[in-house]
C-alpha cells in the first residue's frame, strides 16, 4: 500500500519552488482562458507565458473600462491551482475503505482497463438506468463535461439530472404559476431573460430596489458578474432619489456601508413577510385589481378554477384570514415570525405602493429552505399583487435576467435514456432505488426507477459529500461498496468527495489546453474567449476528451465518439458553428488572436410581451395565466406519497418547513444558515491558503447569543446539530440577527469519519439534516438547520 503523497496525491516534491526564473530575454506570448468555476462570470484570463511556464495572470484589459471581465480575488489565485503541489498527477485506485483516501498510482492503460469491465459488467448486470453522473459545477467550457455525457449515451445511456442544487426548489415549482408547456406559450426558467428582469432595465428605470436574500458582492463577484451591474443600479436608483433595501438574516457584502438598506429577517420567513406586505398593500387600496383579475388565477374568488370557489382557497382570502387557519396575516401576525417590527413591515409597504417602478428581485438562498417551494413563489407575490410586472423597471420577483445569447455550444450527446432523477435524490437512489417513483420521489421521464444506483460518475464536482447534505448519513451509503459498486471521480485535487474514488484520475486544467468558453451566466452581456494551452499539464494529467476517446475504443467506439476529430478540431469546429449562426463574431483564425470576442445585451423587462398582451402571448400554464393558485399542485398535494411532516399548497403560502421557523428546542435552540463567501465559488478554490487567509472560515454569532454563551471574537466554537458536529472560529458581530448563526458554505469537510466524526474543517453541510424537500425533492436544507452554539473545551 502507498501513501497518498506517493500515489500522486500532495506530492509537493515534484514543483521546484526554486526554480530559475525565466531569461529577462526570452520571448512572451499571451495565452487566454477563463475561471471556469461556477460562479456565473466565466472572467477572462490572459497569461502571460516565458519559457513554457506561466509568469503572471493580467485579466480583461480589453475594450473601454466599464465592459471588462476582469478576474475577483479568487479568480486571481488561478494560478496557485494550476502550479499547486496539491494537483493530482497520477491515475490512481482505490486501495483502502471508501471515504479513507487512500489510493495507489497505475497506468493509464490499467485505469482504462477497469473502467471499461467495470461500465461492461454494470450495464450487463443491472441495465443502463443504474448509471448516474452526479452533478457537479467545478468546471464549465465547451469540451468539460460533456465528453462523459457522449461517451455513456454511446454506451446506452444514464440517468438523467433532474434540476440542479442552485435553483432546485425554485425550478420545480415556478412553472407552476409562470409556464411549462411549449406548445401553450411561455415557460419559466431562472436562467434566461424572459421571466426576469436585466439590472440594466433597473439602472434605467427603477425608482426602488427590494432585494430578498440576493448579495451580487458575494456570490457573483468579478468584472463578468452581476456584481458590476449591481453597482451600476445601485448609483442609478440613489441619483435618482430612490432607494435599495435588501432584505437578508444578515447585513451581506451587497447591503455593507448602507445602512439604511438593511432589513433584517429571521432566516426562513419571507413568506410572513410577503403576506403581511401583501396585507397592507389590500387594507390601503395599493393591489391593482384590474391587472389581477385579467392576468391572474388564483387571486380572489372571482379569479379562482371553477371547481374551487366557494371555499376561500384563494390567496386574497389566505392573507385575510378568511382561508382554513382563519389569521390574517396583519404586520403584528408578521412580526414574532420574522423579527421585524410591524412598523417597519408598513413603511415597507408604503414605499412599495408608493414607487413608480419597484425592482423585486429574490437571491437563491431563500428557496434554498426547506419552505423554499412556497417562498420563492410567495416573493413573487410581491410585485403580482401590486400589478408592477411588464413594465419599465419592473421585476418579476425572480433573481435578475442572465444573458439571452449563448455564441458558442458544446460537446454534443444524445441520452437515449429519458429517466430523470432529482440531482439531491442521488442517494437515495443508490440506497433503494428501485422503491422510487413520481409520486414519492420525484422521477420523471418514468414512472419509476428500474434499478438502484450501481454507478456513480463524477467530474469536477464535488457534490458526492461536501456540497451534498448530512455528510455523516452519506458516508454510510457511500463507504458500503455492496451498494454503489463503482466510483469513478476525475478531478485536479482531492477534494473530500474523490476521497470516495474507486478509480481517480487527474484531470488537465482548461488553461492547460486549447480551451472555449462562451460567457457566464450572470453579467448582462455575451461573448467568447478561446485561447491555451498557457502551459503543459503536470505529471500524466490529461483532458477528458482524449481518455473518453479511449474508453470508447474499448468498446469499439472510438469513431463514433470522435467523429474522425480531436479535442482541437471539435473546439475549433464548434466555435465555427456558432459563428456562422451568429453571424457577427470573428472568424477562427482572428478569436484565436485576440481570445476574447464580447458585446453588450438590450436592457429586458421579465414577461413583457404577456403584459403588453397576455392572448396573443400567453404563459404555459393550464390557463394562460400566471397561477397563484395551481390545480396541479392542488392535485400533487392530495395524490403524491408525502412524508410525516411534509406539505405542498396549492398557494404561496408561509409554512415553516422542517427545521425551519418554531422548530428549535432547548437541545438545539438557534437557527442556522449558510452563505457564499468570498473566498470560494462553493468549494472550488477552498484549499488556496492565501484566499483562505484574506476571508477565514468564521461562525457569524450576534453579541446577545454570544453572551449567554461566553463566546468572543476568535474563540473556537463547537456548533451541534442532530446531524452532527463541527468546530469553527467565531465572529461575533451585530451583522447577523439574534437567534441564527450563519455559516460560510463550501469549506472542505475534515473529519475523521472512523473516529468522533467532528469536523473541523467546518462544512456546513456536516450540520444539515437529509431531508429532500416535498415537491422538488431538492436541498432545501442547506439554510434550514438548529443548532446548539458552545465554546468548544480545549
Amino acid at each position: 500500500m502507498l501513501a497518498l503523497a506517493a500515489a500522486g496525491v500532495g506530492t509537493r516534491y515534484l514543483f521546484d519552488t526554486h526554480a530559475k526564473p525565466a531569461q529577462a530575454d526570452a520571448p512572451e506570448r499571451i495565452a487566454w482562458s477563463q475561471c471556469n468555476v461556477n460562479c456565473g462570470g466565466n472572467c477572462v484570463f490572459q497569461w502571460h507565458v516565458k519559457d513554457g511556464k506561466i509568469t503572471y495572470m493580467e485579466s480583461d484589459t480589453t475594450g473601454s473600462s466599464d465592459f471588462q471581465a476582469r478576474a475577483c480575488l479568487r479568480g486571481r489565485s488561478m494560478r496557485r491551482w494550476l502550479n499547486s503541489p496539491d494537483r493530482l498527477l497520477y491515475p490512481m485506485k482505490r486501495v483502502g475503505k471508501r471515504g479513507e483516501g487512500k489510493f495507489e498510482r497505475i497506468s493509464w492503460e490499467e485505469a482504462i482497463s477497469i473502467i471499461h469491465d467495470k461500465l461492461d459488467y454494470i450495464i450487463k448486470t443491472y441495465g443502463n438506468e443504474s448509471i448516474f453522473i452526479n452533478y457537479a459545477t467545478g468546471m464549465y467550457s465547451s469540451m468539460g463535461r460533456n465528453p462523459s455525457k457522449r461517451l455513456l449515451s454511446l454506451l446506452g445511456g444514464f440517468v438523467n439530472q433532474g434540476a440542479d442544487y442552485s435553483t432546485h426548489m425554485l425550478q420545480c415549482v415556478m412553472p407552476y404559476m409562470f409556464g411549462s408547456d411549449k406548445k401553450k406559450g411561455s415557460v419559466f426558467s431562472p436562467y434566461d431573460n424572459v421571466n426576469a428582469s436585466s439590472f440594466s432595465e433597473a439602472a434605467l428605470h427603477s425608482d426602488l430596489v427590494v432585494m430578498f436574500g440576493n448579495s451580487p458582492a458575494e456570490t457573483r463577484m468579478g468584472g463578468a458578474n452581476a456584481v458590476w451591474d449591481f453597482a451600476r443600479v445601485r448609483e442609478a436608483v440613489k441619483a435618482r432619489g430612490g432607494k435599495i433595501i435588501n432584505i437578508d438574516y444578515r447585513m451581506n457584502e451587497s447591503a455593507s456601508g448602507h445602512a439604511d438598506e438593511w432589513l433584517p429577517i429571521r432566516t426562513g420567513t419571507d413568506a410572513a413577510l410577503c403576506a403581511a406586505l401583501i396585507y397592507e398593500f389590500i387594507k390601503n387600496g395599493g393591489t391593482d385589481e384590474e391587472f389581477l383579475e385579467q392576468y391572474c388565477v388564483g387571486w380572489d374568488e372571482r379569479t379562482m378554477p371553477e371547481k374551487h370557489k366557494g371555499k376561500h382557497a384563494s390567496y386574497k382570502d389566505y392573507v385575510l384570514g378568511l382561508g382554513a387557519d382563519k389569521t390574517a396575516k396583519t404586520p403584528e401576525w408578521a412580526e414574532p415570525i420574522t423579527q421585524i417590527p410591524a412598523s417597519r413591515i408598513r413603511d415597507l409597504a408604503r414605499l412599495l405602493m408608493q414607487a413608480k417602478a419597484p425592482f423585486v428581485c429574490q437571491g437563491w438562498g431563500p428557496q434554498r429552505h426547506s419552505n423554499g417551494e412556497d417562498t420563492t413563489r410567495a416573493i413573487c407575490m410581491v410585485p403580482i399583487a401590486l400589478g408592477k410586472i411588464g413594465l419599465p423597471g419592473t421585476n418579476t420577483g425572480q433573481r435578475e435576467a442572465e444573458p439571452p445569447t449563448y455564441l458558442v455550444g458544446s460537446l454534443p450527446f444524445k441520452n437515449p435514456v429519458k429517466t430523470t432523477l432529482p440531482v439531491y435524490q442521488y442517494l437515495n437512489a443508490i440506497d433503494h432505488g428501485h422503491t422510487m417513483t413520481k409520486t414519492n420521489a420525484g422521477i420523471t421521464g418514468a414512472d419509476k426507477l428500474s434499478s438502484d444506483i450501481k454507478c456513480l460518475w463524477n467530474y469536477a464536482g464535488n457534490c458526492l459529500t461536501n456540497q451534498h447534505g448530512d455528510i455523516n448519513y452519506t458516508h454510510e451509503i457511500l463507504a458500503d461498496d455492496t451498494k454503489c459498486e463503482f466510483i469513478l471521480v476525475w478531478d485536479t485535487v482531492l477534494t473530500d468527495s474523490a476521497k470516495y474514488a474507486d478509480i481517480l484520475l487527474p484531470d488537465a486544467m482548461r488553461s492547460e489546453q486549447l480551451n472555449m468558453q462562451t460567457q457566464g451566466y450572470s453579467e448582462y452581456y455575451t461573448g467568447v474567449t478561446v485561447g491555451g494551452p498557457a502551459q503543459k499539464a503536470p505529471g500524466e494529467c490529461r483532458s477528458s476528451y482524449d481518455v473518453c476517446a479511449d474508453i470508447a475504443e474499448t468498446f469499439g467506439l472510438r469513431d463514433k465518439f470522435t467523429e474522425g476529430r480531436t479535442h482541437d478540431e471539435w473546439t475549433r469546429y464548434l466555435y465555427e458553428q456558432g459563428a456562422a449562426k451568429d453571424g457577427q463574431m470573428p472568424s477562427w483564425e482572428q478569436i484565436l488572436k485576440q481570445g476574447v470576442y464580447k458585446r453588450e445585451c438590450k436592457p429586458a423587462i421579465g414577461l413583457k410581451k404577456f403584459r403588453d398582451d397576455p392572448i396573443a402571448n400567453p404563459l404555459g400554464t393550464p390557463s394562460g395565466k400566471i397561477e397563484i393558485f395551481s390545480e396541479a399542485l392542488d392535485t400533487i398535494a392530495h395524490t403524491w406519497e408525502l412524508k410525516e411532516g411534509e406539505e405542498i399548497h396549492a398557494i404561496p403560502v408561509f409554512w415553516p418547513g422542517p427545521e425551519g421557523y418554531g422548530c428549535t428546542t432547548e437541545e438545539f435552540p438557534l437557527y442556522c444558515s449558510g452563505f457564499h463567501h468570498k473566498s470560494r465559488t462553493h468549494s472550488s478554490f477552498g484549499f488556496i491558503d492565501v484566499l483562505e487567509q484574506a476571508a477565514r472560515q468564521q461562525m457569524w454569532i450576534n453579541p446577545i447569543d454570544a453572551d449567554k454563551r461566553g463566546i468572543h471574537n476568535g474563540d473556537t466554537c463547537a456548533v451541534k446539530s442532530p446531524a452532527g458536529e463541527i468546530r469553527i472560529e467565531a465572529r461575533v458581530t451585530p451583522r447577523v440577527i439574534p437567534g441564527t448563526i450563519a455559516i460560510p458554505q463550501g469549506a472542505w469537510h475534515k473529519a475523521d469519519m472512523n473516529g468522533n466524526k467532528i469536523d473541523t474543517g467546518a462544512c456546513i453541510n456536516t450540520l444539515t439534516t437529509y431531508r429532500p424537500t416535498p415537491l422538488a425533492k431538492g436541498n432545501g436544507p442547506s439554510h434550514s438547520i438548529i443548532v446548539q452554539v458552545t465554546k468548544a473545551s480545549a
